[in-house]
């Protein structure tokens, strides 16, 4: 164990000499609009990075503005009342049980008494009532995948039984997700937009191309009959959601365990409602509350840090898979495959499909046999295997599920293109809680700069998270964000991989600096994403434990070695 230091670590300048883009430290009031983008399907799912007529600033829809007050009394809801889960929860948790239960909330926290919508939460009773303390919330992260099977996840992992114990898990589709009141922007098979992983742009035409597909997105979901629940998709107000829910649970407090983006709702929750937040622990941290263009532009340095873990693998394995030597030569070999790919797709793959399918499997060395796979079929210009390896909708769904999506290790999906499309729901939700959360740059030319020097910086990845997303053309004006205070109670264990493609490490020390001393940070030697149980590390595991069960922070920040 060590003491860390945390610092601040920006990222490069744009190049028209404006101030570098920071994954701040603190949270902040709503900025004005910024990034994000994905692709159109080939077979199903390549996207065509194309000349396109350049987008003007402020081409995007008018912003709605929202001069009410963001909240009001919120009534108290009436208790939850345990059932039967839905059927298809029921075979997921296998060979686990749980109970399910629907509680209402307002649409609008400003307007408590109008419109509600229903919340179904799941529960795993805690297997020892007598040692029972309370409840611990469990968010998978996303924010767009349903958490209700989450705890089924935790214990078939090997969540502790001293954990299991002292609380019953309660998980949940949080609003506009699944079993809850689901929102809808009606995207189909054949939308040209793939996700929370924005296109790979290799010039400012991919830009100007990718800024006209975005567009029409926002479009969709500001036409979308759904539209009054979209607006109303944020992070304050699936905090005090999960407020609700433990309310209607009949608790004093709460404890919390999230994943990467829930690592920013966990923040939000223990701002908003410090005298209700128990024990909070925060894993695979994106540095703030809500997601913003500067969380989504450390896809870069996330993917070069982690990179080299797979890259000695699979030099171990040269005779296997033939991808390089040494770790140099494999790098190497990704650059030359995926420079091939953007002249010359195979099997609908190109270029930025395949920098997606590799980025996505980086979330767990247990998908490393996947990208040598892949990578060896596109060396062989095999079509039929590379469109098997990859699938159609595979890097997406990875980053969307989140950690826990990625350490379940989900088989891929067939693309269907019935209505409705299967990824409609989640890239809905992703969609209206990321671009309502912050306040994203409009101005095409600002993605342009951001590109270029995130391209420069981080080459694998870095022109991926800088480029532009719907969210530039979002319809509805930013909520204000709950700000982290380090005042208050000693109740924030963050707990993060050292070497993480989509939350890097730099993101826990940004979260270990806003809470200042009621935190501390655990920084754990794996590669991947989620480390409490998703990963294999006994330091980490009985760290966290410790926490949950009996609320010992640790003396200082701790630093646990791999295995």
């Amino acid at each position: 164990m060590e003491d860390t230091m945390s610092e601040r670590t920006k990222l490069p300048p744009t190049e028209d000499g404006g101030e570098p883009a920071t994954a701040p430290p603190h949270v902040r009031g709503a900025r004005r609009r910024s990034a994000r983008g994905g692709p159109r399907r080939g077979i199903a799912v390549a996207l065509a990075v194309g000349l396109a007529a350049s987008v003007s600033a402020g081409a995007g829809l008018p912003a709605v503005a929202d001069d009410r007050p963001a909240t009001a009394q919120a009534p108290v809801p009436a208790p939850a009342e345990w059932g039967e889960c839905p059927a298809d929860v029921v075979v997921e948790a296998l060979p686990y049980e749980l109970d399910c239960a629907t509680v209402q909330v307002p649409l609008d926290y400003a307007r408590p008494d109008g419109e509600q919508i229903d919340l179904m939460i799941s529960r795993m009773a805690s297997t020892d009532p007598e040692r029972r303390r309370g409840i611990l919330l469990l968010n998978p992260g996303g924010p767009s995948g349903s958490g209700l099977t989450l705890s089924t996840l935790l214990a078939s992992k090997g969540l502790p039984k001293s954990v299991r114990d002292a609380y019953d898990l309660i998980a949940m589709d949080t609003r506009g997700i699944g079993h809850s009141t689901a929102a809808h922007c009606g995207f189909t098979a054949d939308t040209p937009h793939f996700g929370n992983l924005p296109p790979f742009a290799v010039d400012e035409a991919a830009v100007d191309a990718q800024a006209e597909i975005v567009e029409g997105v926002a479009r969709t979901c500001a036409s979308s009959p759904d539209a009054d629940l979209l607006r109303q998709l944020n992070t304050p107000n699936i905090a005090r959601d999960l407020d609700q829910v433990r309310a209607a649970l009949g608790e004093e407090k709460a404890s919390y365990l999230g994943y990467s983006y829930g690592s920013g709702l966990g923040a939000t929750y223990d701002a908003m409602f410090p005298e209700r937040a128990d024990r909070v622990v925060l894993d695979s941290n994106i540095g703030d509350t809500h997601l913003s263009q500067d969380v989504i532009r450390l896809f870069g340095p996330g993917m070069e840090e982690t990179f080299p873990d797979f890259a000695r693998w699979a030099a171990e394995r040269h005779g296997s898979y033939g991808l390089g030597r040494t770790p140099a030569r494999v790098r190497a070999t990704f650059f030359e495959l995926a420079e091939r790919l953007d002249e010359r797709p195979l099997a609908g793959v190109d270029g930025v499909i395949f920098r997606m399918g590799t980025f996505g499997y980086l979330y767990s060395p247990g998908q490393y046999p996947r990208i040598a796979e892949l990578w060896e079929a596109v060396l062989e210009d095999d079509g039929a295997a590379v469109a098997g390896r990859l699938g159609p909708d595979v890097p997406a769904r990875t980053v969307m599920d989140g950690a826990a999506g990625a350490a379940a290790g989900s088989a891929d999906l067939a693309d269907d293109t019935d209505e409705p499309w299967a990824f409609d729901n989640a890239l809905t939700v992703f969609l209206a809680v990321s671009c309502n959360d912050s306040d994203w740059a409009e101005d095409v030319q600002h993605y342009k700069d951001t590109v270029a020097a995130d391209r420069a910086a981080y080459p694998m990845f870095g022109a991926a998270g800088a480029n532009i997303t719907p969210c530039a053309s979002w319809p509805y004006e930013p909520v204000e964000q709950a700000e982290i205070s380090r005042e208050g109670k000693r109740n924030i264990l963050i707990v993060q991989n050292e070497r993480d493609p989509a939350t890097p490490l730099r993101g826990g020390r940004l979260a270990r600096e806003a809470f200042g001393d009621r935190s501390r940070l655990v920084t754990v030697d794996n590669s991947g994403h989620g480390a409490y149980v998703l990963h294999d590390n006994a330091c980490a595991l009985e760290v966290t434990t410790t926490f949950l069960v009996q609320g010992t922070l640790p003396k200082r920040d701790v630093s646990c070695r791999a295995g």
